[in-house]
């Protein structure tokens, strides 16, 4: 039993239209593999519009030049196109960076902890093509944005996801990655483990790791985050928001029946200052208006943000 995900976020380079895109399986025990598309356009300041279908396990396949098709939708190295309901849409990406691989050794790829395993294969891409949502079609030319895959038994307890790029006067090899758990094991769950990485100007930070978990400090809200990161030789302090209206909500299911809401903003304001702990102790300040992401995934269903009406599992 499992789930796997494929997943592309491009914002506009100057104003706040974003798309997240999705390509999920989900397995429960003894049952057959099922795949499902997600889509989401945040655009216009207001509520985000959606859509997500189900296919029937024989519409799923693997390998070939693609990393995952559902049906007639695929994503693989430099192309995602597919459609669900309302939405459709036909991308190409360049990119330049290698692999994201976040978690800090290959043995924790094969061990059984942590249950969830995420890597971004294109952390820092350039999107161009179309996307449609009812009658209305974005154009996108050279949106910076990336590329996830994590897969596992079982998701975090809870969870955030913050990502940054279009970063004001930075290139586009100046971005920010990071995935943020606690973990249930038995009856513990575990403090905040960060894994992933700050790059400036192509100089790539490692943040995070197990050691580093006393000095993580996470503060989140639906609508926002207040977090201080420790690395190798960063420090990272930082807020994430956007407003409420400009959020998506769904429920994702956990393969042993379980379910977690999630919220996700992918053109929220980020604001970094980041510390280089060498002996310079020199300091660095990050702000992109609307060229983040923030996803909180919890137990709690009380948070105001809207549910998608779309099941999952």
């Amino acid at each position: 039993m499992g789930y796997e995900s494929w997943y592309l976020k491009a914002s506009h380079p100057t104003e706040p239209i974003g798309v997240w895109i999705r390509y999920t399986t989900h397995q429960k025990p003894d049952q057959p593999e099922t795949a499902s598309l997600w889509f989401t356009l945040f655009a216009d300041g207001g509520e985000p519009q959606a859509a997500k279908i189900t296919v029937e396990p024989e519409a799923l396949s693997r390998g070939g030049n693609a990393f995952i098709r559902i049906g007639d939708a695929l994503i693989a190295t430099g192309r995602a196109k597919g459609s669900a309901l309302q939405a459709s849409w036909d991308l190409t990406f360049d990119h330049d960076e290698p692999e994201l691989r976040h978690l800090p050794s290959d043995r924790m790829y094969k061990s059984r902890l942590p249950r969830t395993k995420l890597t971004s294969p294109f952390p820092a891409a350039r999107f161009s093509g179309s996307i449609t949502f009812g009658d209305r079609t974005i154009e996108l030319d050279g949106w910076p944005g990336m590329v996830g895959h994590n897969w596992g038994s079982e998701h975090a307890e809870r969870w955030v996801w913050l990502q940054g790029s279009g970063f004001e006067d930075r290139g586009e090899d100046t971005w920010l990655d990071v995935a943020i758990g606690r973990i249930k094991i038995g009856p513990w769950t575990t403090p905040w483990v960060a894994n992933g990485a700050l790059s400036l100007a192509g100089d790539r930070h490692r943040i995070g790791g197990i050691g580093k978990s006393r000095a993580t400090m996470i503060d989140e809200h639906p609508d926002h985050c207040v977090f201080s990161l420790p690395g190798q030789d960063v420090m990272v302090r930082g807020e994430v928001s956007a407003p409420r209206e400009r959020f998506v909500g769904w429920i994702y299911a956990d393969p042993d029946g379980s379910e977690h809401h999630t919220v996700n903003c992918s053109i929220a304001g980020l604001e970094l200052e980041v510390t280089q702990t060498d002996s310079a102790m020199s300091t660095v300040q990050l702000q992109t208006p609307h060229g983040a992401a923030y996803e909180l995934g919890m137990r709690e269903t009380d948070h105001g943000i809207p549910i998608q009406p779309f099941p999952d599992g």
